[in-house]
């Protein structure tokens, strides 16, 4: 009978053991299907070996950690149920109604080995997600820079502190579990009892738990000791970093607590010996409080009594830290900075030499131009434009700044959405629209230079391979190849259609093929389609910005990727990369971001066959470094990039905004000025950073320059301006221009404020807002030329009901001067007294003589008069006869002067 009962209990048990290993082959198992079509996008891109890199780390990791676990689990718990079968003579009554240790045994022996293993498996999960900290820990490269607490080289912080802190965790979590279920099976196999006179403990039960409990307090040892290491990222102090009570304070009870605990682990041991627990409560005891007067009271009190009272002397070494190691991080330490006196002394001969400055001047805001772009170009309801990119081409010989957007395929807005629509036909975007920055049709609308479908060009840059297979939009998977025709594009009352002739997507060269991605992408359309052929190929990972997080999942992309015309035609796509670390000793940390950034990489992405190839930008990044030492052959040097697409190389606004945002603040570099905020900075309210082809001062031609204008903190005049530059061989380079601080510069808001209060323009803005259009104001744009500055802010007008914003204005101000024109040519000529950019060299043939100068008295008074008179026919245009009436007024006043200072 008692046989019977155990073969039962056995059988049971071999059950429940099959179940878990069922589980755990499904939970294995789940993954083959997404690992494998990774494994063939992977073949498609042509990066099979950083597949292979992450994949045999990640299962490295797995193996190791899952079945150390397992292995520590499985000999505690072997021991636990084999030390009482000799240990424990009575079993004494169970207060908990569990069943004997003779029911338990025939289930816990089938049990064990996978339940060990289940638990490994988890173990394995949790150590595979740490592969990249583990390829940066094995790959590390030092920075050649000490921290200045314990003169460790920044890149211990960086690539091995970070592993060293996950190792940590896991054999501390790993102790824990195991400690616990250990004495969990004590319990069950009565080790140890709960009777009504407290616990009962067998010899080699509480000699076994002491064991575990001092290889944990071994353990939090090196715990505390990281953790000391740890103090340079405090956010407690007047700064980020450690400060004077984390040295002073926490830095000693850290190192005291490390040598408590490795004696808190020999007195566990030498409790062995002695009956009770008295020594391992007294070490316990003293831990937690040591831990609380020295991490917690101490600090706290020193903090109060110590720093509080002299802050700035207590405090100023840790701030010069900061300062230090924030610049360093995040390459504020690399900028140049130089004077400028922001004069309001521009002249026409300023504005000749600055001609093409001039020309590349940005009216076109991307919110209204993509608008407009929408409504003028996408030609049809499914082809949308997502964004407009700023660049610059040579166009007809001249360097000339453009706006250039694609138009691409959205799904969303299909007239019909079904799979074969979505999947076979609508599968790519086509084309583009290009135009300049500064160049309006006579109805207020962009000029075009590369235009409609297919793509018409003006100019000898031209689209030859206009279909966007890969792009921003969000678009699911694609087949190309296939008996279903794709459309190409719209033409009239027809279609055009075509068939991709291309290399991009994984072929569906089998019935396991489709299988397989048909359980990828949860349908059977997939298996079951017609229209699907041996040569039809699938594209996924279509969007660009998944595309590449795909390929290096280590890498930080920018959000903005932009598009660019190769010198054959051909469409591409370029992604700046990062590389990142929130582990930069001291140094200020992003939200986001982390604490270093490098823009260290560049990403292009082929729009039509979706090649990837990755340049490094910043080879003396450690960073990149450790990576390229750990993917070999994944980045390539920036001289085999190919010249035309090289050339389209920008700084990137992403990082730029992260620099000024720091660099507003960190441009103080005495330690008592930062403490007083004596000369804190702001970025101007809704002012972004901008792109422009300028002169830099003191520079012989013009470039592609990003810039910023800085303000004081809470005041609205200008302080100075950032400019990262774009063309070789300065590519990188960063400029601060500070203004005198004795001299009061006009700034945005102030600039703005004149506009609102001249009483023509407030007027002219009131009288469009009440005849159903909507007024938009573009950018207020800071534009520096030789040694001042010029505002420029464009004005569009929009109807209330479909909308479409037009260029109407330019207002254009300098020093004192502002004036309101429809263009800037005639903006200009008001500002600067009738010397119109360009306008005497423009019109003077060669060799004729040149007229003397008029008086410049005369020349305002006319200027004045033809002003009042063009106000004049504009208001008489909008019926609004009495302004009309005050105009004519203005106008008669001004000739009559004219007439009498002619007459002298």
């Amino acid at each position: 009978m008692a046989q019977r009962s155990g073969s039962a209990s056995d059988l049971k048990g071999r059950q429940i053991a099959l179940l878990l290993i069922l589980l755990v082959v499904f939970a294995v198992g789940s993954q083959t299907v997404p690992l494998y079509s990774d494994w063939l996008w992977f073949q498609e891109v042509k990066l099979t070996k950083v597949f292979l890199t992450i994949l045999t780390t990640q299962l490295t990791l797995a193996v190791t950690f899952g079945l150390t676990f397992a292995v520590l689990l499985y000999v505690n718990l072997y021991l636990a149920s084999r030390f009482t079968t000799t240990d424990v003579l009575l079993e004494v009554e169970d207060r908990f109604g569990l069943p004997s240790r003779l029911v338990i045994e025939p289930y816990f022996r089938p049990l064990l080995i996978p339940g060990v293993l289940g638990l490994g498996v988890l173990s394995a999960f949790r150590a595979s997600a740490a592969w990249e900290r583990y390829i940066r820990f094995a790959n590390a490269s030092p920075f050649g820079i000490q921290d200045p607490i314990f003169q460790a080289d920044v890149g211990f912080y960086v690539f091995q502190l970070p592993f060293l802190s996950f190792l940590y965790g896991w054999l501390i979590t790993s102790g824990i579990l195991i400690l616990l279920l250990t004495a969990v099976t004590y319990v069950l196999f009565r080790g140890i009892q709960i009777t009504t006179q407290g616990p009962i403990i067998a010899r080699l039960a509480r000699t076994h738990l002491l064991v575990l409990g001092a290889l944990l307090f071994l353990i939090k040892a090196v715990g505390y000791r990281l953790d000391t290491y740890q103090l340079l990222y405090s956010p407690s102090g007047m700064v980020f970093g450690a400060g004077y009570s984390d040295i002073n304070a926490s830095l000693p009870a850290l190192n005291f607590l490390t040598i408590l605990a490795i004696f808190v682990a020999l007195l566990c041991l030498a409790q062995i010996f002695q009956r009770g627990w008295r020594l391992v409560l007294v070490g316990l005891g003293m831990l937690a409080v040591c831990s609380i007067i020295g991490l917690g009271l101490y600090p706290g009190f020193i903090q109060r009594f110590r720093v509080v009272p002299n802050e700035i002397v207590a405090e100023s070494p840790y701030i010069t830290h900061n300062i230090h190691f924030t610049r360093q991080a995040y390459g504020l330490d690399r900028i140049d900075e130089q004077e400028f006196p922001a004069e309001e002394t521009l002249t026409r001969e300023d504005l000749r030499r600055n001609d093409l400055t001039i020309k590349n001047i940005r009216l076109w805001d991307h919110r209204p131009l993509l608008t407009t772009y929408g409504q003028l170009q996408e030609i049809r309801t499914y082809y949308k434009f997502l964004n407009v990119d700023n660049d610059r081409y040579q166009i007809d010989g001249e360097y000339r700044q453009v706006m250039l957007s694609a138009r691409e395929m959205s799904h969303q807005h299909l007239p019909g959405r079904s799979w074969i629509n979505e999947h076979l036909i609508f599968t790519h975007g086509y084309g583009a629209v290009l135009g300049p920055v500064n160049r309006i049709t006579p109805e207020g609308l962009p000029e075009f230079l590369i235009k409609d479908i297919p793509p018409v060009s003006t100019t000898p840059l031209k689209v030859t391979r206009p279909e966007l297979y890969f792009s921003e939009a969000t678009n699911d998977y694609a087949i190309v190849k296939t008996q279903a025709q794709e459309l190409d594009y719209p033409s009239g009352e027809k279609n055009v259609y075509s068939t991709y002739t291309g290399e991009g997507g994984v072929p569906l060269t089998s019935l396991g093929r489709k299988l397989l991605f048909a359980s990828r992408f949860g349908t059977l359309k997939i298996l079951l389609s017609q229209d699907l052929t041996s040569d039809s190929r699938i594209m996924y990972h279509r969007q660009i910005s998944e595309r590449v997080k795909k390929a290096a999942p280590f890498l930080a992309f920018d959000q903005d990727p932009y598009l660019v015309i190769a010198r054959d035609g051909r469409l591409f796509w370029i992604i700046d990369a990062y590389t990142i670390s929130d582990m930069y000793p001291y140094s200020e940390p992003i939200r986001g971001v982390g604490n270093y950034i490098r823009n260290s990489v560049k990403a292009v992405v082929d729009a039509y066959n979706g090649n990837l190839n990755f340049y490094l930008a910043d080879p003396t990044d450690p960073v990149i470094t450790a990576y390229d030492r750990a993917f070999p052959g994944l980045f390539q040097p920036l001289e085999a990039m190919p010249d035309d697409l090289k050339a389209h190389l920008r700084y990137p606004q992403g990082m730029f905004n992260i620099q000024a945002r720091l660099y507003s603040t960190y441009h103080m570099q005495d330690p008592q000025v930062f403490y007083n905020k004596e000369d804190l900075w702001s970025i101007p309210a809704e002012m972004e950073p901008y792109y422009t082809i300028m002169r830099l001062p003191d520079e012989t031609k013009e470039e592609f320059i990003l810039l910023l204008p800085f303000t004081p903190n809470k005041k609205d005049n200008m302080i100075a301006w950032l400019a990262a530059r774009s063309d070789p061989p300065h590519y990188g380079k960063l400029t601060a221009f500070n203004f005198p601080k004795a001299k009061m510069v006009y700034g945005p808001r102030q600039i703005n404020a004149r506009i609102d209060q001249d009483s023509f323009i407030s007027q002219q803005l009131s009288l469009w807002s009440q005849r159903g259009s909507t007024v938009i104001r573009g950018s207020m744009l800071a534009i520096p030329i030789e040694r001042s500055l010029l505002y420029v802010q464009p004005l569009y007008l929009a109807a209330e009901k479909g909308s479409l914003p037009e260029l109407k204005r330019i207002i254009v101000a300098h020093g004192n001067q502002i004036a309101m024109e429809e263009t800037l040519d005639a903006a200009m000529a008001r500002v600067f007294s009738g010397a119109a950019r360009g306008s005497v060299s423009a019109r003077i043939p060669p060799g004729a003589a040149v007229l003397p100068e008029v008086d410049s008295s005369l020349k305002m008074l006319a200027t004045r008069a033809y002003d009042h008179y063009t106000r004049a026919q504009e208001l008489l245009r909008q019926g609004n006869f009495a302004g009309y009436g005050e105009e004519v007024k203005r106008l008669e006043s001004a000739l009559k002067e004219l007439r009498a200072r002619a007459g002298k």
